[in-house]
Protein backbone atom coordinates (compact mmCIF):
# COMPACT_ATOMS: atom_id res chain seq x y z
CA UNK A 1 0.00 0.00 0.00
CA UNK A 2 1.11 3.66 -0.95
CA UNK A 3 1.55 6.37 1.44
CA UNK A 4 -1.31 7.80 -0.59
CA UNK A 5 -3.40 4.73 0.12
CA UNK A 6 -3.02 4.74 3.45
CA UNK A 7 -3.40 8.15 4.30
CA UNK A 8 -6.73 8.04 2.02
CA UNK A 9 -7.65 4.97 4.33
CA UNK A 10 -7.36 6.35 7.45
CA UNK A 11 -9.42 9.38 5.85
CA UNK A 12 -12.34 7.15 5.07
CA UNK A 13 -11.97 5.64 9.00
CA UNK A 14 -12.66 9.26 10.07
CA UNK A 15 -15.95 10.24 7.52
CA UNK A 16 -16.95 6.76 8.55
CA UNK A 17 -16.65 7.80 12.38
CA UNK A 18 -18.16 11.15 12.07
CA UNK A 19 -21.18 9.63 10.23
CA UNK A 20 -21.45 7.13 12.80
CA UNK A 21 -21.44 9.68 15.80
CA UNK A 22 -23.94 11.86 13.82
CA UNK A 23 -26.29 9.02 13.16
CA UNK A 24 -25.76 7.54 16.89
CA UNK A 25 -26.34 11.55 18.13
CA UNK A 26 -29.71 11.73 16.19
CA UNK A 27 -30.64 8.35 17.62
CA UNK A 28 -30.31 9.35 21.59
CA UNK A 29 -32.15 12.52 21.03
CA UNK A 30 -35.10 10.39 20.46
CA UNK A 31 -36.45 9.53 24.72
CA UNK A 32 -32.42 8.20 25.56
CA UNK A 33 -30.72 12.00 26.54
CA UNK A 34 -31.57 14.78 26.41
CA UNK A 35 -31.35 17.31 23.01
CA UNK A 36 -28.82 19.16 25.19
CA UNK A 37 -27.00 16.19 26.35
CA UNK A 38 -27.26 14.08 22.68
CA UNK A 39 -25.10 17.58 21.02
CA UNK A 40 -22.99 16.85 23.98
CA UNK A 41 -22.22 13.56 22.60
CA UNK A 42 -21.47 14.72 19.66
CA UNK A 43 -19.50 17.37 20.38
CA UNK A 44 -17.58 15.21 22.42
CA UNK A 45 -16.73 12.16 19.77
CA UNK A 46 -16.11 14.33 17.39
CA UNK A 47 -13.27 15.57 19.72
CA UNK A 48 -11.21 12.47 19.94
CA UNK A 49 -10.35 12.67 16.11
CA UNK A 50 -6.93 13.94 17.22
CA UNK A 51 -6.04 10.71 18.25
CA UNK A 52 -6.67 9.58 14.61
CA UNK A 53 -4.23 11.99 13.23
CA UNK A 54 -0.70 10.34 14.50
CA UNK A 55 -1.55 7.67 11.60
CA UNK A 56 -1.68 10.59 8.95
CA UNK A 57 1.61 10.45 6.94
CA UNK A 58 1.02 14.21 5.68
CA UNK A 59 -0.21 16.90 7.80
CA UNK A 60 -2.59 17.82 4.86
CA UNK A 61 -4.65 14.78 5.05
CA UNK A 62 -6.05 15.90 8.34
CA UNK A 63 -7.64 19.47 7.06
CA UNK A 64 -8.91 17.48 4.43
CA UNK A 65 -11.26 15.85 6.93
CA UNK A 66 -12.25 18.49 8.93
CA UNK A 67 -12.35 21.45 6.32
CA UNK A 68 -15.06 20.01 4.55
CA UNK A 69 -18.10 20.12 7.43
CA UNK A 70 -17.39 23.58 7.53
CA UNK A 71 -19.56 23.76 4.47
CA UNK A 72 -21.86 20.52 5.62
CA UNK A 73 -22.99 21.97 9.07
CA UNK A 74 -23.47 25.98 7.54
CA UNK A 75 -25.91 24.22 5.05
CA UNK A 76 -28.32 22.26 7.64
CA UNK A 77 -28.49 25.85 9.37
CA UNK A 78 -30.92 28.21 8.85
CA UNK A 79 -28.62 30.34 7.31
CA UNK A 80 -28.18 27.94 4.24
CA UNK A 81 -29.68 28.63 0.88
CA UNK A 82 -30.50 25.29 0.30
CA UNK A 83 -33.25 24.70 2.43
CA UNK A 84 -34.24 20.71 1.16
CA UNK A 85 -30.93 19.96 3.11
CA UNK A 86 -32.88 20.10 6.53
CA UNK A 87 -34.90 16.98 5.24
CA UNK A 88 -31.59 15.07 3.69
CA UNK A 89 -29.41 15.74 7.19
CA UNK A 90 -32.06 15.90 9.79
CA UNK A 91 -30.23 14.49 12.14
CA UNK A 92 -27.04 16.82 12.13
CA UNK A 93 -29.78 19.32 11.84
CA UNK A 94 -32.43 18.64 14.49
CA UNK A 95 -28.51 18.94 16.66
CA UNK A 96 -27.13 22.06 15.54
CA UNK A 97 -30.96 24.22 16.07
CA UNK A 98 -31.31 22.95 19.45
CA UNK A 99 -28.18 24.60 20.30
CA UNK A 100 -26.45 27.85 18.64
CA UNK A 101 -27.02 27.89 15.35
CA UNK A 102 -23.97 28.23 14.07
CA UNK A 103 -22.14 26.28 17.04
CA UNK A 104 -20.93 23.09 14.90
CA UNK A 105 -19.48 25.22 11.72
CA UNK A 106 -17.72 27.53 14.52
CA UNK A 107 -16.34 24.03 15.66
CA UNK A 108 -15.28 22.71 11.97
CA UNK A 109 -13.98 26.01 11.18
CA UNK A 110 -11.41 25.62 14.98
CA UNK A 111 -10.70 22.32 13.78
CA UNK A 112 -9.65 22.52 10.50
CA UNK A 113 -7.91 25.94 11.31
CA UNK A 114 -5.90 23.35 14.22
CA UNK A 115 -5.57 20.74 11.56
CA UNK A 116 -3.95 22.83 9.06
CA UNK A 117 -1.54 24.66 11.18
CA UNK A 118 -0.38 21.76 13.54
CA UNK A 119 -1.09 18.74 11.58
CA UNK A 120 2.15 17.50 12.11
CA UNK A 121 1.81 18.32 15.75
CA UNK A 122 -1.63 16.48 17.25
CA UNK A 123 -1.43 17.15 20.79
CA UNK A 124 -1.33 20.94 19.77
CA UNK A 125 -4.66 20.22 17.77
CA UNK A 126 -5.91 18.51 20.96
CA UNK A 127 -4.95 20.88 23.53
CA UNK A 128 -7.70 22.99 22.02
CA UNK A 129 -9.82 20.39 20.77
CA UNK A 130 -10.30 18.19 23.72
CA UNK A 131 -11.21 21.32 26.17
CA UNK A 132 -14.30 22.35 23.79
CA UNK A 133 -14.86 18.44 23.14
CA UNK A 134 -15.02 17.44 26.80
CA UNK A 135 -14.62 20.36 29.36
CA UNK A 136 -17.72 22.29 27.29
CA UNK A 137 -19.54 19.22 27.55
CA UNK A 138 -19.04 18.63 31.01
CA UNK A 139 -19.52 22.05 32.17
CA UNK A 140 -23.10 21.62 30.06
CA UNK A 141 -24.39 19.23 32.17
CA UNK A 142 -22.83 19.92 35.46
CA UNK A 143 -24.22 23.34 35.00
CA UNK A 144 -27.66 22.27 34.20
CA UNK A 145 -28.28 19.54 37.07
CA UNK A 146 -25.86 21.36 39.78
CA UNK A 147 -25.92 25.07 38.44
CA UNK A 148 -26.90 27.01 41.45
CA UNK A 149 -25.12 29.83 41.96
CA UNK A 150 -25.41 32.09 38.52
CA UNK A 151 -23.48 34.81 36.60
CA UNK A 152 -25.72 35.76 33.52
CA UNK A 153 -26.55 31.94 31.79
CA UNK A 154 -23.22 30.82 33.24
CA UNK A 155 -22.85 28.80 36.38
CA UNK A 156 -19.33 28.45 38.87
CA UNK A 157 -20.32 24.54 38.86
CA UNK A 158 -20.55 24.38 35.34
CA UNK A 159 -16.88 26.41 35.24
CA UNK A 160 -15.07 24.01 37.55
CA UNK A 161 -17.15 21.14 35.14
CA UNK A 162 -15.01 22.79 32.56
CA UNK A 163 -12.09 23.01 34.36
CA UNK A 164 -11.99 19.66 35.51
CA UNK A 165 -13.39 18.04 32.02
CA UNK A 166 -10.15 20.32 30.00
CA UNK A 167 -7.60 19.08 32.99
CA UNK A 168 -8.42 15.00 33.16
CA UNK A 169 -8.78 14.75 28.99
CA UNK A 170 -5.53 16.48 28.05
CA UNK A 171 -3.72 14.71 30.80
CA UNK A 172 -5.02 11.22 29.54
CA UNK A 173 -3.93 12.66 26.00
CA UNK A 174 -0.82 13.87 26.25
CA UNK A 175 -0.30 10.24 28.38
CA UNK A 176 -1.51 8.90 24.14
CA UNK A 177 0.49 10.96 22.45
CA UNK A 178 3.55 10.34 24.52
CA UNK A 179 3.55 6.72 24.12
CA UNK A 180 3.55 7.70 20.04
CA UNK A 181 6.03 10.91 20.01
CA UNK A 182 8.21 9.86 23.16
CA UNK A 183 8.20 12.98 25.23
CA UNK A 184 7.78 12.47 28.92
CA UNK A 185 4.04 13.10 29.52
CA UNK A 186 4.86 14.59 33.29
CA UNK A 187 6.26 17.56 31.58
CA UNK A 188 3.29 18.78 29.72
CA UNK A 189 1.25 18.98 33.39
CA UNK A 190 1.97 22.81 34.01
CA UNK A 191 0.83 23.34 29.99
CA UNK A 192 -2.61 21.41 30.81
CA UNK A 193 -3.03 23.17 34.00
CA UNK A 194 -2.58 26.32 32.52
CA UNK A 195 -4.79 25.32 29.48
CA UNK A 196 -7.44 24.67 31.50
CA UNK A 197 -7.19 27.78 33.41
CA UNK A 198 -7.82 29.93 30.72
CA UNK A 199 -10.12 27.90 28.88
CA UNK A 200 -12.48 27.88 31.42
CA UNK A 201 -11.71 31.78 32.12
CA UNK A 202 -12.33 31.75 27.98
CA UNK A 203 -16.19 29.61 28.15
CA UNK A 204 -17.32 31.80 30.89
CA UNK A 205 -16.82 34.93 29.46
CA UNK A 206 -17.54 33.92 25.68
CA UNK A 207 -21.00 34.92 24.35
CA UNK A 208 -23.88 31.90 23.14
CA UNK A 209 -21.45 29.61 20.36
CA UNK A 210 -18.60 32.26 20.09
CA UNK A 211 -16.77 29.22 22.23
CA UNK A 212 -16.58 26.72 20.02
CA UNK A 213 -14.11 29.17 18.41
CA UNK A 214 -12.03 30.76 21.21
CA UNK A 215 -11.57 27.96 23.65
CA UNK A 216 -9.84 25.48 20.79
CA UNK A 217 -7.51 28.15 19.58
CA UNK A 218 -7.14 29.48 22.73
CA UNK A 219 -6.33 26.58 24.04
CA UNK A 220 -4.11 25.21 21.54
CA UNK A 221 -2.07 28.55 21.45
CA UNK A 222 -1.77 28.66 25.79
CA UNK A 223 -0.66 25.23 25.61
CA UNK A 224 2.20 25.67 22.65
CA UNK A 225 3.38 29.07 24.66
CA UNK A 226 3.15 27.70 27.84
CA UNK A 227 6.17 24.83 27.03
CA UNK A 228 3.28 21.98 25.84
CA UNK A 229 4.62 19.40 23.58
CA UNK A 230 7.99 18.73 22.35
Amino acid sequence: MTGLQANLVVMGACYLYIVLVIVVASYLKHGILSPKASRKFLHSMIGNLPLIMPYFTNSIFPFLVASPFILVTFLVTPYSPFKWLSGKLSGLTDITEEGHHTGLVLYAISYSALAFLYGNTPYIVAAGIFPMAYGDSTAALIGMKYGRHKVGKKSLEGSVGMFLGSFFSLVLGMVYFASIYGFSASTQILPVFLVSLVVTIVEFVSPSGFDNIAVPLLGAFTFMYTGGGV
